[in-house]
């Protein structure tokens, strides 16, 4: 038999063709027919069976007795939640009681759907998850100048003639906040078109290598890169808002801000020559179709949310904003808040609603940072975090400073995780509640499309039964649910589904509820929620009032997907802002260029380290599978000749990386592919740790990047971990292999 499914596993989400026989995949290939991806298969995507078949994946709940883990039946897993997390919520408050969501929470609908109802329910203000460790920098940008969080403009790569990527490795992610499925061919497709892309990493990445211009820069100096940019767009009068000029405001309160940020002022600091930045000004202006896009690198670092802002400021400035061939606006089918509502105006964002108990870090986006969640468990008083129910996420390895995240969960009353390996955070819970195969329950992406290179709908049913007595995960949350409110372990799912999407409805159709609900009563759990998204969706049939519109059966109808078209121009349309403008100069960010203008002149340390991505590896959650574990360990920390020579560093060998007083042991990779002064270690490894069922994983384990990165190290504004361009000091570990 063959089945038709949306690849889970990364950004990308690229359509799969599955052969299966007696409940195996017997083989995997890219569905060519596929809107999105056509055909395109990555060696993730390729690993999909072996991750449905890996021996180390938990089939059965676990509850934690005598400090042992033991299986047990589904009902006694949720009677041992309800015996202890309703006392604890009764005697501390709702607070009491944390959310923490893993990057996978994303990639599965009844994850993201319905943690976000039992994040309600608990009512708790301690939500933590992986997006303040690589992303809420550009969402926070977005947010303040578009109006909501994810109107996040993406290349227009198919009509571009100039890419400039910043901090960012498409070749390897397939996108990043940019949903681009075999980004190699469509950039060979730029350039045999005749366009250019210009890569500026402080290392030679595989998109580099494909590049026709690399550029190094100084790891955090993105942010005086990018304000020597807009300064000469100002003073060499390039400034080009074309069709935007009547939606756009601030424009002279950015240009007296950016005032002091000259290229020969900013040069230094960032480590590429005025006469560079001043020609990237010049050639982003006079480029008919240009994109400048920033990722991983341009957020994870102290001026995240700044260098963030000032990618759209000059895709804007440069008349590419909402331009054909420029950045542009993806037109999601369902979930979309910018499709909803008064178009052209709202409210906008809100952030620092309220402030983490210990640290005062600001609210954003409803959560407060993933760093400091060990010291809101660790610290005595009200509102100390007494249980935690961790969905799909792994902070010991993914978050700085690991160890004492991992020391505080053991702190707590009750741990409850949802996950579906052993692995290094789940081993510190009470209760781990396992999902099954992905391949056994139906997916909709609904995040993604709302930042897709081209506007499709996609849908994928199960491709094999799911395991008999096991609920699907939307069924364990509303389980969950159902304990929160009151109704016991026992609770009817089903009817409790049923309360839940009334409650939705009602408060959306208001006197039409019971007609909407009539119109979707052949679905339930994320399906439904999908009906409804994509029935009053910009496509959708508005229940019957568009008889030609989109509806889950039409999509369930077509296994390749729907083709809604190539991006097109979104403003003033998409905007939320209170003013109902693109906002080029919001207060706190002009407020917040007075760090970066005292930093200028910031010395800048002999060594520092940052991260890296691979085609083959995902954070810390792929490394157990063969498929992807094999061949070149990938884990090694690359280092400069140069720097090699003045450390005694021998290729193969073994080197100490400390920061402070901590330390990590990695295996050195000699390549002039890094600049000097910089050393790269892969984010996501460290599988060493004891109480894990991750085999594969750990005979190779790597070294723990964030093992040595502070945990009170954040951008100010959205949060943000830093994890990269922080100073280290490297040396020779006296073994056989240095010897």
């Amino acid at each position: 038999m063959i089945a038709h499914r949306i690849c889970p596993l990364c950004e990308a989400c690229c359509g799969l063709e599955l052969g299966i026989e007696a409940g195996q995949i017997t083989s995997i290939r890219g569905h060519d027919a596929d809107v999105s991806s056509a055909g395109f298969l990555c060696p993730k995507g390729a690993a999909l069976g072996e991750l449905h078949a890996d021996p180390d994946r938990l089939r059965a709940p676990l509850v934690k007795r005598d400090g042992a883990f033991v299986e047990v039946s589904w009902d006694e897993a949720f009677a041992e939640i309800e015996r202890r997390l309703p006392p604890i919520r009764a005697a501390h408050g709702p607070n009491a009681v944390a959310m923490v969501l893993g990057n996978p929470t994303a990639h599965k609908a009844g994850l993201l759907l319905y943690g976000a109802r039992l994040t309600r329910a608990l009512g708790t203000a301690n939500v933590f998850s992986a997006s303040t460790l690589d992303q809420m920098p550009k969402q926070l940008a977005a947010g303040w100048m578009f109006g909501h969080w994810l109107s996040v403009p993406v290349p227009d790569i198919a009509r571009t003639e100039l890419l400039v990527i910043l901090g960012a490795n498409p070749m390897a992610s397939n996108g990043s906040m940019w949903t681009v499925p075999d980004f190699r061919g469509k950039a060979k497709a730029l350039q045999a078109r005749g366009g250019k892309i210009i890569v500026i990493d402080p290392r030679v990445t595989e998109t580099a290598k494909h590049a026709d211009r690399h550029l190094t820069i100084r790891p955090g100096g993105d942010v005086f890169l990018l304000l020597g940019i807009v300064h000469t767009l100002f003073a060499d009068r390039l400034v080009k808002l074309g069709r935007l000029a009547a939606h756009v405001v601030g424009q002279g309160e950015l240009e007296a801000a950016v005032a002091e940020f000259a290229p020969e002022r900013v040069a230094a600091r960032c480590g590429i020559e005025a006469v560079t930045i001043r020609e990237l000004a010049h050639q982003l202006a006079a480029t008919e179709r240009a994109a400048l896009y920033g990722r991983i690198g341009t957020c994870t670092q102290e001026y995240g949310t700044l260098a963030s802002w000032l990618v759209d400021v000059i895709n804007t400035l440069t008349g590419h904003l909402d331009e054909p061939g420029g950045a542009m606006f993806a037109k999601a089918a369902a979930f979309a808040a910018n499709t909803l509502g008064t178009p052209g105006i709202g409210k906008g964002i809100t952030t620092g609603r309220r402030r983490s108990r210990v640290a005062s870090a600001p609210e954003v986006f409803g959560e407060l940072p993933m760093t400091c969640l060990a010291e809101e468990i660790e610290t005595p008083g009200e509102g100390q975090i007494r249980a935690a129910i961790v969905i799909a996420g792994n902070p010991v390895l993914s978050a700085p400073n690991g160890a004492r995240i991992g020391a505080a969960l053991d702190q707590l009353e009750l741990m409850i995780s949802l996950d579906i390996y052993l692995n290094e955070t789940s081993r510190h819970a009470d209760v781990i509640l396992p999902g099954f195969s992905s391949l056994a329950e139906p997916h909709f992406d609904v995040a993604f499309p709302q930042l897709a290179w081209r506007n499709t709908a996609r849908y994928s049913p199960a491709a094999l039964e799911p395991p008999a007595g096991h609920p699907a995960e939307w069924q364990m949350l509303v389980r969950l649910i159902g304990i929160v409110k009151g109704r016991g372990a026992a609770v009817d799912v089903a009817a409790l589904d049923d309360e839940l999407a009334a409650e939705d409805v009602a408060r959306a159709a208001g006197p039409a509820a019971p007609m909407v609900l009539a119109q979707v009563s052949q679905w339930r759990g994320p399906d439904r929620l999908l009906e409804l998204a994509l029935r009053s969706g910009p496509y959708g049939d508005r229940f019957g009032m568009i008889p030609d519109g989109l509806t889950l059966a039409k999509l369930v109808a077509a296994p390749a997907g729907i083709d809604l078209g190539e991006l097109a121009p979104r403003i003033p349309e998409l905007l939320r802002t209170p003013s109902g403008k693109v906002e080029l100069a919001p207060p706190a960010l002009i407020a917040d260029l007075a760090r970066a203008r005292a930093d200028l002149d910031r010395a800048v340390p002999a060594l520092v380290i940052i991260g890296r991505r691979h085609l083959r590896s995902n954070n810390s959650w792929m490394h157990n599978l063969p498929m992807l574990a094999s061949g070149k360990f990938r884990g090694a920390a690359m280092v400069h000749p140069l720097d090699a020579a003045r450390l005694a560093l021998r290729d193969g060998g073994r080197a100490r990386i400390t920061r402070g007083e901590r330390m990590i042991e990695v295996e050195v990779e000699i390549t002039s592919d890094i600049m000097p002064g910089v050393v790269s270690l892969p984010h996501g490894w460290g599988h060493a740790q004891p109480g894990t069922q991750l085999r594969v994983a750990a005979e190779r384990p790597g070294a723990n990047l964030n093992a040595i990165l502070d945990d009170a190290l954040r951008d100010p504004l959205s949060g943000n971990a830093v994890l990269g361009g922080v100073a280290i000091e490297m040396a020779p570990i006296a073994d056989f292999g240095n010897s």
